[in-house]
């Protein structure tokens, strides 16, 4: 995905400036990827409504993930566990690590999130599309809600 910044040039933008991406009860801003960091990092913020499911238990091959709380709390599933992240705490799951999150409370959450190395913001139509395509199937059923 080519931007108009490069890992070269000074990148200021503002709360809610980014490349956005709605994926149901999820919202993805994306501040700085591949072009723009020489695919050392990518950085995004990941926003949860109250009471709703994440992406679903994953993994990454090659990627580590930092998670920093910016607002509520977000459950986070980590292996078999799920560790609460508020607001000014940082976690980091290593590449191969399953992995989750959601958020179980009656606020909206959020989380600053490094990718690295970067590019996954390449993978964000496709999600896009799934939550798109599946909104009925997540409105009966959720996606991890409980975060269980």
């Amino acid at each position: 995905m080519k931007h108009r910044h490069n890992e070269n040039t000074t990148l200021i933008l503002k709360q809610g400036e980014g490349r956005t991406y709605n994926c149901g009860t999820m919202t993805a801003i994306f501040k700085a990827d591949e072009s723009e960091t020489a695919n050392k990092y990518s950085i995004s913020e990941w926003w949860l409504e109250p009471n709703s499911g994440g992406p679903g238990a994953h993994q990454h091959e090659e990627n580590d993930e930092v998670f920093y709380g910016l607002e509520g709390t977000t459950s986070i599933l980590v292996e078999d566990k799920w560790i609460d992240v508020e607001k000014g705490a940082f976690l980091r799951i290593p590449a191969k690590t399953i992995h989750d999150f959601a958020n179980r409370t009656n606020e909206k959450s959020g989380l600053l999130n490094f990718f690295i190395p970067g590019g996954f913001e390449r993978n964000m139509p496709s999600i896009v599309i799934w939550f798109e395509e599946n909104k009925e199937d997540i409105r009966n059923h959720g996606v991890n809600k409980d975060g269980q």
